[in-house]
C-alpha cells in the first residue's frame, strides 16, 4: 500500500486472505496452461500448412478444462485478437489479470466526537443503550481509550488493509486529564492508536486556528508548557483534513482537502471537512481570516479532480450529522442536515462517515452508506469496502457500529499513557467542591423542556450572576449561559472538580457588559435563527415569554403564498427584571462567558456590549458557588414562560 502522507497500514494476512491466495495460485496455473494452448492455435492460423483446417470450437473448449463457459469465451476472444498482434498491450494484460482475482477489501474504522475522553466516561456519557436477550433496552458500559485501542487492534488483525479515521471533534471540550495539557495527551493517544486521518470539526477551533496548526505540526503552547516534557510536543502523526476551510489570504485550504491511499494498485480517496456553520458556533476571534464553504459544493468540486487521477473509490469524512430514533446500529426516522447533504452528493461518492450530533446511526441514504458512531469513543464503525480490481470502483459496502465494551483487556500502552496523566491531575480532579441534593439535567438532555430551560443551566447562570454582581466585580443584574457550553449532567451526591470540569470544559472567562433593553430583546430573538433553537439559560430574577406558533392544519388554514414558516419569538413587553417590566432604552448589566461575549453561537448582539469588565473563569465561579451553597438544590423552572398562539 502507498499513500501521499502518513505511514503504512500493513498487517498480517488473515486466514481468508490465505485461502484466496491458494485459489489464485491454481487459477493462475490453469490460465497459463490454457494461454499456451491459445498461442499454439493462433500460430496455426498465422502460418497454416497446406490443407490445414481451423480446429472446431469443441477442440478449443477441451483445451480449457478448468475454465467456466464465460471464462472460456473470454479466452477464445483473446486468441482471436492474437491473430492481429504479436503481443497484447500492458493494459489488456492488467485487465485480464484483475478479472481473475477476487475483489479487494479495505476496512474503514471510523469514529467521531471523541472530545479527549481518554478515561472511561461516567454516567450516561459512558454507556450505550443496547438490547438484551429479551429485546429490552439496557445500558452497556462503553468507552475509554485503552479499551478502544484493543478493539481497534483486534479488528485490524482481520484484514490486510485498514484505515482508521475520525469525523471531527477529536479534541476540544475535553475532560480535565486532556484539557489541562492543551489536548496534547489525546494527540499522543491517537498516535499510539495509529489514527490515520481526522477531518476537522468545530471544536478543533476552540482555541483558534494557530493552536490547531500546533496540534498538527507540534511545538509548545507556550515555553515550558509541553505535556510530554518541558521541551517539545511532536504533534500529530496523523493528518488533519479541511476541504472547506479556506485561508482568505492565500486561497488555500487550512489543511489538505483530501488524501489518496493506494492498496495493491487501487486508489481510495478520503475527503475531510467540517460543517459550513462552524463560523457561527466558535469564537470569531479564533477563525479570523478563514472561510467555511458549503459542504456539498466542496465535495462535488473535488470528485472530478480525483477521477482524473484514476480514483473511483471515494470516502467522505464530514463533521455534520443527523438524528434517528432506533438502536445504535439502526436507521429509524433519520433526519437532520446530513440527509440533504448526502442526497445532493455526486454519485461517485461511496461512503460517508459523519459526526457532530453525538448520535449513532447506520443508514443507506440515496443509495450510499452513511454512518455515525455516537461520541466519546463508545462506538466504532466498521465498514468493509469491496472494490472491483478492474474498474477500481466500490461494488459493495458492509457496515456495523461496534460497542467499545469494557469486557476485554485494556491496551497496555494506552493504559500507561492515561495513568501517567491521571497521576498528574488526580489531586485537582478529585477535590470535592460541593454536594448536590438531587440530580440535575442540562439543556441538551432528553427529553428537553418545551422552553429549552433546564435546572442545571439555571444553576450555572445563577453562579455566574453571583460571581459578578458586586459593583466592584461588574455590577451584573442578569446572566446568560449558552446551552452548548454545558457538556454533562450533575448527579446527586459529592461533586468533584473533575466533574464540573467535564461539565464546563472550555475555561472561558466571565465578561460583564452594558446592553439596552432593546439589545437584550434582539439577543433573545437570535435564539431562533438556527434550525434548532439555542435557548440561553437565564439567571434568577429575569423572566420573559416565548411565543411558539401553534400547529396549523393545512387543510383548514392553508398558509399564505410566499410566506416563510412561522418561528418562535419573544414578546418584548414580557421581559421583566425582579418583577418589573424592562424598558427598551434602559441600560442593564449582563454577564456571559467570553465565547458568547465575542458573538459565539450566532449571538452577535453581545459583541455590541459596552463598558466591559473581565471576571473570573466560568469554572472557578461555579466551583466557588457550589462550595458556598452546599448542598446545591434544583432551582425552579419557569423563568421562560411558553405560550402558543
Amino acid at each position: 500500500m502507498s499513500f501521499q502522507s502518513g505511514r503504512p497500514l500493513g498487517h498480517r494476512c488473515s486466514p481468508r486472505f490465505e485461502r484466496w491466495r491458494r485459489v489464485l495460485f491454481f487459477r493462475s496455473l490453469w490460465f497459463s496452461i490454457s494461454l499456451c494452448g491459445l498461442i499454439a492455435v493462433g500460430c496455426q492460423h498465422l502460418a497454416p500448412e497446406p490443407g490445414a483446417r481451423e480446429p472446431p470450437p469443441s477442440s478449443q473448449s477441451k483445451s480449457h478444462p478448468a475454465l467456466s463457459g464465460d471464462q472460456a469465451a473470454k479466452a477464445r476472444a483473446e486468441g482471436t485478437r492474437a491473430r492481429g498482434r504479436a503481443k497484447g498491450t500492458r493494459a489488456d494484460r492488467a485487465r485480464t489479470e484483475a478479472s481473475n482475482q477476487p475483489p479487494l477489501e479495505v476496512q474503514i474504522l471510523a469514529f467521531n466526537d471523541f472530545h479527549g475522553h481518554l478515561e472511561p466516561p461516567d454516567g450516561d456519557s459512558g454507556t450505550v443503550m443496547t438490547l438484551d436477550a429479551a429485546g429490552h433496552a439496557a445500558p452497556q458500559p462503553a468507552g475509554g481509550v485503552a479499551f478502544f485501542a484493543e478493539h481497534v487492534r483486534r479488528l485490524r488483525a482481520r484484514y490486510r488493509h485498514t484505515v482508521l479515521v475520525s469525523a471531527g471533534d477529536l479534541i476540544g471540550a475535553s475532560p480535565l486529564v486532556s484539557a489541562l495539557f492543551h489536548d496534547e495527551p489525546t494527540v499522543e493517544a491517537m498516535n499510539l492508536l495509529g489514527l490515520d486521518l481526522n477531518a476537522v470539526g468545530n471544536h478543533e477551533f476552540d482555541r483558534g486556528q494557530h493552536e490547531l496548526r500546533r496540534m498538527q505540526h507540534g511545538g509548545c503552547f507556550s515555553p515550558g508548557t509541553c505535556a510530554q516534557n518541558e521541551d517539545t510536543f511532536s504533534g500529530a502523526k496523523f493528518g488533519f483534513l479541511a476541504a472547506n476551510v479556506i485561508d482568505k489570504s492565500s486561497g488555500e485550504t487550512l489543511f489538505p482537502a483530501y488524501e489518496v491511499r493506494t492498496f495493491e494498485g487501487i486508489q481510495v480517496a478520503f475527503i475531510g471537512l467540517t460543517l459550513e456553520g462552524t463560523r457561527a458556533i466558535v469564537n470569531p476571534k479564533g477563525i479570523e481570516g478563514l472561510e467555511f464553504r458549503a459542504e456539498v459544493d466542496t465535495i462535488n468540486r473535488l470528485v472530478p479532480d480525483l477521477q482524473k487521477q484514476g480514483v473511483e473509490a471515494i470516502v467522505v469524512l464530514i463533521h455534520e450529522g443527523g438524528l434517528q430514533t432506533g438502536v445504535f446500529d439502526g436507521c429509524e426516522g433519520i433526519s437532520g442536515p446530513i440527509v440533504e447533504i448526502v442526497k445532493q452528493l455526486d454519485p461517485a461518492v461511496d461512503f460517508v462517515a459523519s459526526g457532530h450530533t453525538h448520535r449513532a446511526y447506520n443508514c443507506v441514504i440515496a443509495n450510499r452508506r452513511v454512518t455515525s458512531a455516537l461520541s466519546y469513543g463508545r462506538l466504532l464503525t466498521e465498514a468493509i469496502l469491496t472494490i472491483d480490481r478492474s474498474t477500481h470502483d466500490v461494488i459493495a459496502i458492509e457496515a456495523h457500529n461496534r460497542v467499545i465494551s469494557r469486557d476485554i483487556p485494556e491496551a497496555a500502552d494506552e493504559r500507561a499513557l492515561v495513568d501517567r496523566y491521571v497521576e498528574r491531575v488526580a489531586d485537582r480532579r478529585d477535590r470535592v467542591v460541593g454536594r448536590a441534593a438531587e440530580s440535575m439535567r442540562g439543556p441538551n438532555a432528553a427529553p428537553p423542556e418545551a422552553s429549552g430551560e433546564s435546572a442545571l443551566g439555571n444553576l450555572i447562570a445563577d453562579a455566574q450572576l453571583e460571581a459578578t454582581k458586586a459593583p466592584e466585580l461588574g455590577g451584573a443584574q442578569i446572566s446568560f449561559m449558552n446551552p452548548g457550553g454545558i457538556r454533562s449532567n450533575l448527579e446527586a451526591g459529592p461533586i468533584t472538580y473533575g466533574q464540573i470540569f467535564a461539565m464546563q470544559p472550555f475555561r472561558n472567562t466571565l465578561v460583564t457588559m452594558t446592553l439596552t433593553g432593546s439589545q437584550i430583546h434582539r439577543l433573545l430573538e437570535q435564539q431562533f435563527q438556527a434550525s434548532k433553537p439555542r435557548v440561553l439559560q437565564p439567571s434568577r430574577g429575569f423572566s420573559y415569554t416565548m411565543v411558539i406558533p401553534r400547529a396549523r392544519r393545512p387543510e383548514v388554514e392553508p398558509p399564505a403564498a410566499n410566506t416563510e414558516p412561522e418561528r418562535p419569538h419573544v414578546d418584548p413587553a414580557s421581559m421583566k427584571l425582579l418583577g418589573k417590566r424592562m424598558t427598551m432604552d434602559g441600560a442593564y448589566r449582563v454577564t456571559v462567558n467570553s465565547f458568547l461575549a465575542a458573538g459565539g453561537d450566532g449571538f452577535t448582539v453581545l459583541a455590541e456590549g459596552t463598558d466591559r469588565r473581565i471576571g473570573p473563569l466560568d469554572l472557578e465561579a461555579f466551583a466557588t458557588w457550589l462550595e458556598q451553597h452546599a448542598p446545591a438544590r434544583k432551582p425552579k423552572l419557569g423563568r421562560i414562560r411558553v405560550v402558543r398562539r
